[in-house]
């Protein structure tokens, strides 16, 4: 630990009043979950003294309790303050827009690349009928189109009004291509009514993922293909030192914020016992080293708070959580898979 690390700890410590040096590291023990090394703690509190910010109480003996002075407290204030300002800068608080959120991940390096991978492994010839089930705000309605183009046809499905609404928008000089407002659990559509069919992080969502590759298999073409992308939230890893936090965090994650959390490992098991034959599985993974990128993202700010509120994090253990990933060298990454399955041809 840095030595100013060091320093802002002990003032933290003391910020409830006058405590020995033993309890001076116990309660940084209670704010990290660590305590500092003897000359780590000697050395910061010793340049505390030399800089006026905390003094010693008349008590004979190692156990003199040590208070903030004036100055002290004031030197505390003003780094909490620009810790938050920095957090503040740093961390989105407010959460996003859903389109706006989508249109977000549409843009990144990772989605472009699995966006290619996905059509590679969907193969769409000219003529055949492809079906983006959640297809969001229509962001990738185009790239299906020219796939299937000039004779082909897209249909987008989503049950978000809104989205729909937006991809229609988006999608009005398209040619041969729809968008359709339903439930990807009963879809009013026919039986073996499509050669393609393209899931995009949708079934992370859906209350019964079953029926919604039951559906996926009434509607394909014998010996059409069902490609899926999803990532495995049980895989998300972010750097930190204490790792029982960053477990704690990322726990929380797949426990409480994602429907289906780990069902980018599911899928090729789930597709086989929904009849398909699960053809290619490829792992893609996401790393990111800006804060502020994986932020808009993964929400690191606003849901610390809310594993805060369940339990799954202390305010201090949080608290110091954020610090650390708004003012150290980040890492984060987390796996996707894209499973490729095909319905079984006639005989």
């Amino acid at each position: 630990m840095r030595t100013n690390d060091a320093q802002m700890l002990a003032l933290s410590a003391l910020a409830d009043g006058p405590l020995h040096g033993y309890a001076v590291n116990a309660a940084i023990e209670r704010m990290t979950g660590a305590r500092l090394g003897r000359g780590s703690l000697s050395s910061a509190l010793a340049r505390l003294h030399g800089k006026g910010l905390i003094e010693y109480l008349d008590r004979e003996g190692r156990r003199r309790p040590i208070r903030l002075t004036p100055a002290g407290r004031e030197a505390l204030k003003g780094e909490i303050e620009s810790l938050a300002h920095v957090a503040g800068r740093i961390f989105e608080t407010v959460v996003p827009d859903k389109i706006a959120y989508q249109d977000r991940l549409a843009a990144t390096d990772l989605a472009h690349a699995y966006n290619q991978a996905a059509l590679n492994a969907l193969a769409i010839q000219p003529g055949h009928v492809v079906l983006d089930l959640g297809c969001g705000p229509g962001n990738d309605l185009g790239m299906l189109a020219r796939a299937a183009a000039p004779a082909g046809r897209v249909l987008g499905i989503d049950s978000d009004p809104q989205m729909t609404r937006r991809a229609r928008t988006r999608s009005a000089g398209l040619p041969h291509t729809d968008v359709l407002t339903a439930d990807v659990h009963t879809l009013p559509l026919p039986a073996c009514s499509a050669d393609r069919l393209r899931t995009d992080r949708l079934l992370q969502h859906v209350a019964d993922v079953p029926k919604v590759l039951a559906e996926a298999r009434r509607i394909l073409r014998p010996g059409g293909r069902l490609v899926m992308g999803e990532p495995d939230w049980g895989s998300l890893a972010v750097d930190y030192p204490d790792p029982d936090v960053a477990r704690a965090y990322t726990r929380h994650v797949a426990d409480r914020i994602v429907r289906n959390a780990i069902i980018g490992r599911q899928l090729a098991r789930l597709a086989e016992q929904a009849g398909f034959t699960v053809t290619s599985v490829i792992p893609m993974t996401s790393v990111f080293r800006n804060v502020s990128a994986a932020d808009q993202v993964l929400g690191l700010q606003r849901n610390t708070e809310r594993a805060v509120a369940t339990g799954y994090l202390t305010r201090q253990k949080a608290d110091s959580w954020l610090e650390h990933l708004a003012g150290s060298p980040f890492f984060a990454a987390v796996t996707l898979y894209i499973v490729t399955a095909e319905s079984p041809a006639q005989t």
